[in-house]
């Protein structure tokens, strides 16, 4: 899964352990903090959003959906094959080629998916590590820790202060474009 892999054990805590309306509170979460997506579905099996399904706006609201689902504290990894960005030529057969086949192929072709949504955005993305600092991380990535507030604005969703990241939450790296 790449990208979508997820630290399980930190993040925003939303829901418990075993909690049978998870994908209800993650829903909520990205539709209210996320008002780029439109027809938001949620579904979790063992620490996976094994779906996130939907139509974005842009590139930009899907990453991060992806980040608000898998920055979610019990959550280990998000499979976005069916969350599709408007206009994408994918949009018109994805649906049909996914709804037919096992379920193990049609996790297959959501992971190839998913590979090719982030070849194609060009984005990058880093995992907080034990001592950064979004200025530090800003001096790495785009050059001038000054620059920081463009690393918060490009994750408003994921970071809820500046001051309050975690080791293992996973940001956009926005383009320096």
């Amino acid at each position: 899964m790449g990208l979508f892999d997820f630290a399980s054990d930190i993040g925003k805590k939303v829901f418990g352990i075993g909690d049978a309306d998870a994908a209800d509170k993650i829903k909520q979460d990205i539709e209210a903090n996320n008002p780029g997506i439109e027809n938001l579905e949620v579904i979790i099996h063992d620490e996976t959003v094994c779906q996130l399904k939907g139509t974005c706006k842009t590139a930009e609201a899907k990453e991060k959906a992806i980040l608000m689902a898998g920055n979610m504290k019990g959550i280990s990894g998000v499979l976005a094959g069916r969350l599709h960005v408007e206009g994408d030529p994918l949009l018109a057969t994805a649906s049909s080629e996914n709804a037919t086949g096992t379920m193990e192929q049609a996790g297959k072709l959501e992971e190839q998916e998913d590979a090719a949504f982030e070849a194609s955005t060009g984005a990058q993305y880093y995992t907080i590590e034990s001592g950064d600092t979004l200025w530090g991380i800003a001096a790495k990535f785009l050059g001038n820790g000054s620059k920081y507030p463009e690393i918060f604005e490009a994750n408003r969703e994921v970071i809820e202060d500046p001051d309050k990241i975690f080791v293992g939450q996973k940001i956009r790296i926005p383009s320096t474009d």
